[in-house]
């Protein structure tokens, strides 16, 4: 008798779904539901074969991998209709449209749906009920999700940012502010020194940027070894790094986070100029780590830039420097790149200064230091009245927004508003930082001095990006190369232009047999 009455139990499968990731790692919603279904499974003398659950997946979904296997496995076993045990009706769907469209799938592949919570019936009174709980679980899912939005806004409110940190940041738990997002070094350095050298013109282009950050080992990169180029200008347009933010979608204007800036508002302003001003020709990736002196060497004899090019000879290949201007007497002559750097070597060990410069340059750092310390009440008086200057302005212009209905003037005065409203914040500030002191000046002027006096020293213990920087510091303007007579006399660049006003003879820039020396 109990054999026949087993032969006879239903066939049952159990459906179980959770959307939170945190209940799929401790698995109590899925198992919970599971113990509930089988329970009523028990109650109900069906058999359970399978049971299916769906991890960290939205009720709004309809194509749900644990859904999909389900519908194939009830499509797969037409013998008998299998009944579909769910533990809430919420668990199935929490959209009405997403709940008729798998119910209508479930029946179609032979499954009828049944639930310890809810009677389901082909009735119109059944149906009724079933429609109003699943327009029900829709409401409270679009309830809970305007709910988060808007903790999540008034957080964004309050000065926290509550997204994913950008690289240079990591978020961390603060007493009394919960989770605050704080500098994470190295890499917040790295960002900074990258961002402050685009806006200065140490990396002249954004590929000169992203060499910076591949040849930087804690900076992040593809399985392939590189940076993206995509990576490299989302930081650069990354407003956050500022110290301030918005977010248009939420309707939160411009304003300041309570997070560490690791630049300032000027120097992103200064970014957005250089990355939306005329574009630069960008050096090549290919070419630009081994021909270190491109862009910097002229002809002599038409004075185009020169090129290069490797050359295969019988055993291997060869680098050189060439003109291609069509016309030139040197036009594909080729200029070895071993001669040709190590006559600019020979150049940068004669940019020594005179004597008693050093000190002299000392001297007036200190000085400087000095006078802008004793003079900071000044300046931050006139960057007060700056800033009362803005507000009246802004006054102005939100008076004039309320007085018009044009909307083309609406436009007008809310991008100048939001112009001054960035002003302010520079000026802001400027005012901050009038009279601290700067603790890596004193590194940074040592650093400098240490180059000036012996720029070729730094320029051998250099990678590639530094040694760019040295052309960039001691050159004016590209200096031009004769192949049989070395350098000619180079524009230097301040200070080293000085130093030829103090230096004799003996102590000048380069030898007469490198370069041609300027006459009084």
């Amino acid at each position: 008798m109990g054999l026949r009455m087993q032969e006879a139990m239903q066939k049952a499968v159990i459906y179980c779904r959770v959307s939170d990731v945190g209940q799929v790692k401790n698995g109590h919603g899925l198992t919970s539901q599971e113990t509930r279904c089988r329970e009523f499974a028990k109650y109900r003398n069906l058999e359970v074969v399978r049971a299916f659950h769906e991890e960290g997946v939205s009720g709004s979904l309809i194509n749900r991998p644990a859904m999909m296997e389900m519908l194939d496995f009830l499509r797969q076993n037409p013998d008998q209709q299998s009944v579909v045990i769910i533990d809430d009706i919420s668990r199935l769907a929490r959209g009405l449209k997403a709940h008729l469209e798998l119910r209508t799938a479930i029946q179609d592949a032979g499954g009828i749906l049944q639930s310890p919570s809810i009677e389901f019936g082909e009735d119109s009174d059944s149906q009724l009920v079933e429609n109003l709980l699943a327009s029900v679980s829709q409401h409270h899912r679009q309830k809970n999700a305007e709910q988060v939005k808007n903790r999540m806004r008034a957080r964004m409110m309050n000065g926290y940012w509550i997204m994913k940190a950008p690289r240079g940041y990591k978020m961390q738990r603060r007493a009394g502010d919960g989770k605050v997002m704080v500098r994470d070094e190295p890499l917040a350095t790295i960002v900074q020194n990258g961002l402050e050298g685009y806006a200065s013109g140490r990396f002249g282009s954004v590929v000169e940027l992203q060499a910076y950050l591949e040849n930087q080992p804690a900076f992040p990169r593809d399985k392939k070894g590189r940076v993206h180029i995509q990576r490299v200008l989302d930081m650069l347009n990354q407003l956050v790094y500022t110290g301030y933010y918005e977010f248009p979608q939420w309707n939160i204007g411009l304003m300041r986070g309570k997070h560490e800036p690791i630049i300032s508002y000027e120097i992103y302003t200064q970014i957005q100029e250089k990355l939306h001003g005329r574009n630069k020709a960008e050096y090549r990736p290919a070419v630009k780590q081994d021909f270190i002196l491109r862009g910097f060497v002229i002809c002599d004899c038409c004075g185009h830039p020169l090129t290069s090019c490797w050359s295969k000879g019988q055993y291997k290949e060869h680098p050189y420097y060439l003109c291609r201007q069509k016309g030139c007497q040197l036009y594909g002559k080729s200029i070895s790149r071993d001669k040709a750097e190590e006559d600019f070597q020979e150049l940068l060990k004669q940019l020594t200064p005179a004597p008693g410069m050093i000190d002299l340059m000392l001297q007036v750092i200190e000085e400087a230091k000095k006078m802008r310390m004793l003079n900071y009440e000044d300046a931050e008086a006139t960057l007060k009245k700056e800033q009362q200057l803005i507000d009246l302005k802004i006054e102005q212009l939100v008076d004039r927004i309320v007085a018009t209905d044009s909307q083309v003037l609406v436009a007008t005065y809310e991008r100048q508003i939001k112009q001054l409203e960035e002003k302010r914040i520079i000026t802001d500030e400027k005012i901050r930082n009038c009279g601290t002191v700067d603790h890596t000046f004193g590194n940074i002027n040592r650093t400098f001095l240490q180059f000036l006096q012996n720029p070729h020293e730094f320029w051998l213990s250099s990678d590639f990006e530094r040694r760019r920087t040295v052309l960039k510091v001691t050159l004016a303007s590209p200096v031009a190369y004769s192949k049989k007579e070395g350098y000619r006399t180079p524009a230097l660049a301040q200070p080293f232009s000085v130093w030829r006003g103090f230096s004799d003879t003996k102590s000048g820039l380069v030898e007469p047999r490198r370069v041609e020396l300027l006459t009084s």
